[in-house]
């Protein structure tokens, strides 16, 4: 490892760099997958298990060839959110299985047709404000857990306000300055901070803290089972074109760290079926979709470490963490100054993350498509304009997806009968 020896794919690693290694993995997906059930407002013990057993029946399905990690996906919020507010968290459940089936299929259409055609349903040009649209969405949410935004009348409590700040200046600085292994973990390392100054403000009691470990080492998961409902549906399943993107992102971009062809071998059908498949099971069960997790393609890009071996074995001590209940117990005393601070870096990062699908997408604004697809989106997504189909209301990005698909669908229309006037600038 000194020497930065390349530990490829399926390279066995010895014992006494595995735990160490695959603790490295485990951290670095920690802080962002336990934040989504936190923001749900469940408990994460249910979300550490299926990750870590969604990322072992991943590695079933690929035939131990695609080194990934199944994370909490941070694309469902927005409209998850939307439903859980308006209809309870089991409804949300009944969403996700049904985008997990729908990336099943997806992996169907892959497999028979490729992926040409999903540049044509959302281009670059909508796919970026759109993917944009899940953390500007949420920007209020964030100043509203850090008790930036108190109700009429009350006053910014200072204490939650010390908290909050302390904690975004170490997920900004940590991004920036912290280096080697510190430089995987800023966002847990920001939560320890800020849990820390909690505790010397006392916006988390001894007591909280206290009680938290003296509760049963051994818990079960709380299991939930789904409702379903088609509102509620319909408002979370145009997720699926932003997580299948992402899913394709990052599997190139893996397959350029590991030098293999994932895409080819093992395949985007089998890694697009298995996440599909762990989002689904997860519904089932209680918890949150998954995605593989860009965190961890940075640790392998760092550390030339791709063993599925070490990855596996950062499952295993997640889904292990599951049932210890001073971990669940601890996480849950975690204050909203503390998510706060931590969502109002993460869910701006959401939104430049939109950007760069724009740039990586070498969108042409040049052309009158481009600049009118992305102008429509984003307004369509920030204006606050809704759509009421009977029960179904359809607003923000879930409209802004629909829309885009739409318009991209007919651009795609003009052009075949050479109605377009931006055709000819196509390189």
């Amino acid at each position: 490892m000194e020497q930065k020896k390349i530990i490829q794919v399926e390279d066995k690693v010895p014992l006494k760099l595995l735990l160490p290694l695959s603790l490295q993995h485990m951290f670095a997906m920690f802080g962002a997958s336990v934040l989504v059930p936190i923001l749900f407002n469940i408990n994460p013990s249910v979300v550490l298990l299926m990750n870590g057993i969604g990322t072992l029946l991943f590695f079933l399905i690929t035939k131990g060839k695609a080194p990934a990690y199944l994370g909490s996906s941070f694309a469902f919020l927005a409209p998850a959110g939307l439903v859980i507010s308006k209809w309870g968290y089991p409804y949300a459940l009944g969403g996700f299985i049904v985008v997990g089936l729908a990336m099943c299929i997806v992996s169907v259409i892959i497999y028979k047709f490729g992926t040409k055609w999903i540049d044509v349903v959302l281009p670059a040009a909508a796919m970026g404000p759109v993917v944009a649209l899940i953390g500007l969405e949420l920007a209020g949410t964030a100043a509203s857990n850090a008790g930036l935004l108190p109700a009429e009348g009350a006053a910014i409590d200072l204490k939650n306000v010390i908290v909050f700040v302390v904690t975004l200046a170490f997920a900004i600085f940590g991004n920036v300055l912290f280096r080697k292994f510190f430089a995987v973990i800023p966002i847990l390392i920001a939560i320890i901070a800020g849990y820390i100054t909690a505790l010397l403000t006392k916006v988390v009691t001894a007591q909280a803290v206290s009680d938290a470990l003296h509760t049963s080492f051994f818990v079960m998961p709380n299991f939930q089972a789904p409702r379903f409902n088609l509102q509620a549906i319909i408002m979370i399943l145009p997720v699926i074109l932003v997580v299948s993107s992402e899913h394709i992102g990052h599997q190139i971009v893996t397959s350029k760290i590991v030098e293999k062809d994932l895409i080819k071998d093992p395949g985007l059908h089998r890694s697009m079926f298995a996440d599909g498949f762990s989002t689904m099971l997860s519904g089932f069960v209680g918890s949150v979709p998954t995605t593989t997790y860009g965190e961890n393609i940075g640790v392998m890009a760092m550390t030339k470490v791709y063993s599925v071996q070490v990855i596996g074995g950062a499952a295993i001590l997640s889904i292990i963490a599951s049932f210890i209940g001073p971990v669940t117990g601890l996480i849950q005393t975690i204050p909203d100054a503390v998510i706060g601070g931590i969502s109002f870096l993460l869910y701006g990062m959401i939104g430049a993350s939109g950007i760069r699908v724009m740039v990586d997408g070498r969108v042409d604004y040049g052309r009158s498509r481009n600049l009118t697809l992305t102008s429509v989106v984003f307004v369509t997504g920030l204006s606050g304009v809704a759509v009421n189909i009977g029960e179904v209301t359809l607003k923000g990005m879930v409209l802004a997806c629909i829309i885009g698909m739409f318009l991209s669908l007919l651009f795609f229309i003009f052009d075949k009968f050479n109605l377009t006037n931006d055709k000819e600038e196509q390189a």
